[in-house]
């Protein structure tokens, strides 16, 4: 067994091949490989099972017409070989394999499906679902498992094949393809669940039944495997934002800490839409591309023809670049740019504030913060108050919850619903430590709270939401991210905000700020803190006095106006 796990085979060539620059991935990879030696492989109470390794590539190797790739076995280890000293179990069982299309990864499921219901899994009944929103595509890896047991007549002792459903005869393990169609999977009990193409997915409903069986076999285990595509707000953009957190350092492997994820995020794409440009840059998205010709014959011939074609371009771009085209004035900010904003916290001393509020329902979210300017740099801090059943109710992303509580930016309200007194006395506490000049909201809010902040002592401004308000602030809020002069601090809930807000540019050039999916998507935090830059200019920046003030002006004597 090899002592140090960067040094088993499959792992160091793979980061070798990477660090020496042999082969090119994106800067999602390189993360990855930061995350896997800093965080995982570097740990005490981890172990690998090699044999389980081997086990996985050489017993479907005698069978399969081809062999796994660099990049596919890398994975195999922590698929199979990977798992906690202290039960033995899996520390990676979800696998968001996100990769170019033609890069094999239905090949690659159809040979896990074979090993995984083979006696050598050693696990009875260990059913594996091939899951995906139309019959032909929830077919593929099927129909690869069944050629391979039509072209081998001896495995016929050991499977029995029919067109809906595929047996191992010692294990009575099955592998069988389902539709998006709920009602077919309710009630099964799968080893492995297989979602392929999750762009296709535009809610949980049917994930949720089918994984709603898991857990009850040994190494029970899920695959996402896709493409980019066109369906925003859904699964596949929950898959992206966890896949983020992990190789940011948000969530992680830590299993005594709230950032825990037991998800391996397998990400391959362009770093930029103009890389494609470049063919040797192909490989980022599509790891097999310099192993497999027929596919580079195919690329290329589609990258001549989208020169001459708009659609195609969008073809070719999301699904072998996983790089989507999008008209860049959409976005609010750039991840790389939202991530900037929790480089810096309030400064010691900035003590003048605005306060901002939004409030969508009584049994919901509730946002609130405080707004500051100082030095050029806007400064943002937010809470938010959070109904207990809204969590219980709707598909919120428990992770970025569970992160925020820890942090102290959010907090769990029971009762009937979040009081009016709760947000009043958040101000009222922090009001001890920074003047509130006044407290920024809407009509609909201030119907809410108005009278109670006033009986406080707080004064109240009526600020105007939607695309006035909007289009007013846009260029100085786009400036603010660009320019990285605008903070939130160390706040992954209000980082989230931000990314689940999009623009909508109107036909007279007008903007609107809209949330980009109703209920999943929370953006409480975003539109607390536009209420209070809608106040932007009643708050003086004091630090342009300061530095106005220790200037050196090239004279001896004091300064004279």
């Amino acid at each position: 067994m090899t002592t140090k796990l960067t040094d088993y085979k499959y792992i160091k060539a793979y980061f070798d091949a990477v660090d020496g620059g042999e082969i090119r991935v994106c800067k999602d990879q390189y993360l990855l490989i930061d995350y896997l030696k800093n965080r995982v492989l570097n740990r005490d109470d981890v172990w690998l099972d090699e044999k389980a390794v081997e086990n996985s590539i050489n017993v479907p190797k005698k069978y399969f017409p081809f062999e796994l790739f660099l990049w596919q076995k890398f994975i195999q280890t922590f698929i199979y070989g990977l798992r906690w000293k202290k039960d033995g179990e899996l520390v990676f069982n979800i696998y968001f394999v996100y990769v170019g299309r033609g890069s094999g990864k239905n090949g690659w499921i159809a040979w896990n499906s074979f090993y995984l219901t083979s006696g050598l899994n050693g696990i009875k009944h260990y059913d594996v679902e091939l899951n995906a929103t139309s019959e032909d595509q929830a077919k593929t890896s099927f129909d690869d498992i069944y050629s391979v047991l039509e072209d081998h007549p001896a495995l016929e002792n050991s499977y029995r094949k029919r067109k809906e459903v595929i047996t191992n005869l010692k294990t009575k393990s099955r592998i069988q393809f389902n539709t998006a169609n709920a009602r077919t999977k309710d009630g099964k009990r799968p080893g492995a669940n297989v979602f392929d193409e999750v762009h296709e997915y535009a809610d949980y409903k049917s994930i949720s039944v089918a994984t709603s069986g898991g857990g009850k076999i040994d190494d029970y285990r899920e695959f996402y495997i896709t493409t980019d595509g066109q369906v925003r707000g859904g699964p596949l953009d929950d898959l992206k934002e966890e896949s983020r957190g992990i190789l940011n350092g948000e969530l992680g492997i830590d299993k005594k800490g709230a950032a825990y994820s037991t998800m391996l995020p397998l990400i391959f794409r362009l770093d930029s839409p103009d890389e494609v440009d470049n063919v040797d840059n192909w490989e980022k998205a599509s790891p097999s591309f310099n192993f497999n010709s027929s596919l580079k014959t195919k690329m290329l011939q589609e990258y001549a023809k989208m020169q001459r074609n708009a659609s195609l371009r969008i073809e070719f771009m999301t699904k072998r670049m996983n790089s989507p085209i999008e008209d860049t004035r959409f976005a609010v900010a750039d991840y790389e740019d939202v991530l900037k904003t929790q480089d810096e916290d309030i400064p010691e001393g900035v003590s003048e504030c605005i306060g901002g509020i939004d409030y969508a329902e009584i049994r919901d979210f509730c946002s609130v913060g405080l707004f500051f300017k100082y030095k050029g740099k806007t400064y943002w801090k937010q809470h938010t108050f959070i109904y207990y059943k809204a969590l219980e109710l709707q598909n919120i992303n428990q992770d970025i919850v569970d992160i925020a509580v820890e942090k102290g930016v959010a907090e769990i309200v029971h009762g009937r619903k979040i009081e009016p007194r709760t947000v009043v006395d958040w101000f009222i506490e922090q009001a001890d430590k920074y003047f509130i000049k006044e407290i920024c909201m809407d009509e609909f809010r201030a119907s809410i709270l108005a009278p109670a902040l006033k009986e406080a002592g707080f004064k109240i401004k009526i600020v105007r939401r939607g695309r006035i308000e909007h289009s007013k602030m846009d260029p100085t809020l786009t400036s603010m991210f660009i320019d990285h002069t605008l903070f939130f601090g160390d706040d992954p809930l209000m980082r989230w905000y931000t990314m689940n807000v999009y623009k909508h540019f109107l036909p007279n050039d007008n903007v609107e700020y809209l949330k980009i999916e109703k209920e999943s998507r929370k953006t409480d935090g975003f539109f607390a803190f536009t209420h209070a830059m809608a106040a932007r200019d009643d708050l003086v920046d004091y630090g342009e006095f300061e530095d106005m003030d220790t200037a050196d002006f090239g004279g001896s004597g004091p300064l004279v106006f």
